[in-house]
């Protein structure tokens, strides 16, 4: 899906984008053995059907296979498509209440099963009542989403990535580096990911 960089307003917490400081580690999202011989980055966002469908097809057999087996080090960098402020609040209750990379994936992959849903409620209100209502099944009190989904700097956040995957070329979700080479779209299907993430570990 293609991006919209100046769609950001999340509610009182409107952030201004432009001129934002490049993409951080901090910025990021990263599993996997430190000292994996394959480094597999995914720019994707959380209302993108893409993603979802990627997540749907491949997640699985790719953290089970790969990531959990010390084979490949994965990173999420955060994009934002419409609407952009549905995104950015998906991704902060991803990460709410410092949520270790373990819950962020896991709330992601929930996030993604629900995405339509989400989606589909019309309104940043139906939004926000579909997060609350997961916030209460992860432990979150309505007080601490609120806070993640009204809070400035995950737009920021996302902004810096933005800026970095532009620079790079990227212009729509999901889209993958592979060792910082950029994947076509053979490897969005389960068959396509293992044929290139086996090519890279066996070179």
């Amino acid at each position: 899906m293609r991006l919209h960089r100046r769609a950001f307003a999340l509610g009182a917490g409107a952030a201004a984008l432009a001129g934002v400081a490049h993409a951080t580690q901090a910025d990021e999202m990263t599993m996997g053995a430190v000292n994996a011989r394959v480094h597999l980055v995914e720019y994707a966002s959380a209302t993108c059907p893409h993603c979802a469908h990627f997540h749907e097809t491949n997640w699985a057999l790719l953290k089970a296979n790969y990531i959990d087996a010390g084979r490949v080090r994965f990173t999420m960098r955060e994009m934002a498509t419409p609407p952009a402020q549905v995104a950015v609040a998906m991704f902060q209750i991803a990460r709410c209440n410092g949520a270790s990379a373990d819950e962020y994936f896991r709330r992601l992959a929930i996030l993604y099963q629900r995405q339509r849903a989400i989606l589909d409620t019309g309104s940043m209100a139906g939004v926000r009542d579909a997060l609350f209502a997961l916030g209460a099944e992860w432990g979150l009190s309505n007080d601490q989403v609120w806070a993640a989904m009204t809070d400035s700097t995950g737009a920021a956040r996302v902004g810096r990535v933005i800026d970095e995957a532009t620079g790079r070329g990227v212009t729509g979700t999901p889209t993958f580096f592979l060792n910082d080479q950029r994947l076509d779209q053979t490897f969005l299907t389960p068959e396509g990911m293992v044929a290139s993430l086996d090519a890279a570990l066996a070179s």
